[in-house]
């Protein structure tokens, strides 16, 4: 399937839904980055935008990247009405042609999943290397099938963060895994309804 049929493909999922006003950020990157200090950011995949708009709002400067330019629009817009757009830049990148230029202290991606031509692991090595001597690499992937998820394929199988680590294959002198783990918990889907899902947690921090 091409490009276009991507784009498409993730314009009308959000499309779909009514845009969210107060997005709130993936619990996973919250206990992540607390304690942190504030630098450069990239989130890739950033959908809505909670994530995004969180960390600005922890006075991070992200780049917020994605494929679908009706997510990119509605979160430009909510980040400028609540004082934010100083601090969140939307672009539109397909991981599958090209990556964002520059160097972060903290690039995420959660559920970067997709059902068109990706290269996951190429697209997460070219994260490790532009991030800064100190950065880190949250990788964060479904590990069980929610209810409101867009594939539903029972058959579907979730490589573990130890898989995807190994997928990446990142030198030990420059890079070191610091939390590959499957944590449960509850969470809220778009609907509001609640279920209890497993997330697949990958930590990477660039050394030198």
């Amino acid at each position: 399937m091409s490009s276009t049929d991507a784009v498409t493909f993730w314009d009308d999922i959000h499309a779909a839904r009514t845009a969210a006003i107060d997005p709130q950020p993936n619990v996973r990157l919250t206990e992540t980055v607390i304690g942190l200090p504030p630098g450069d950011a990239l989130d890739l995949g950033c959908g809505n935008g909670g994530d995004a708009l969180w960390l600005a709002g922890q006075g991070w400067h992200v780049t917020a990247a994605d494929i679908s330019a009706v997510a990119l629009e509605r979160l430009a817009a909510l980040a400028r009405s609540v004082g934010l757009g100083d601090r969140v830049i939307t672009a539109r990148y397909d991981l599958h042609e090209s990556f964002p230029r520059g160097g972060f202290d903290l690039i995420c991606a959660h559920y970067l999943h997709t059902p068109f031509d990706l290269d996951r692991a190429t697209a997460l090595r070219s994260a490790a290397y532009a991030l800064r001597p100190g950065g880190r690499l949250l990788v964060v992937d479904h590990g069980s099938t929610a209810p409101w998820s867009w594939n539903q394929d029972p058959g579907i199988r979730y490589p573990s963060p130890q898989e995807v680590a190994a997928g990446i294959d990142l030198d030990a002198a420059t890079w070191t895994v610091e939390r590959a783990d499957a944590p449960r918990r509850i969470a809220t889907g778009p609907d509001g309804s609640t279920a209890e899902i497993t997330d697949h947690v990958l930590l990477i921090r660039r050394t030198v």
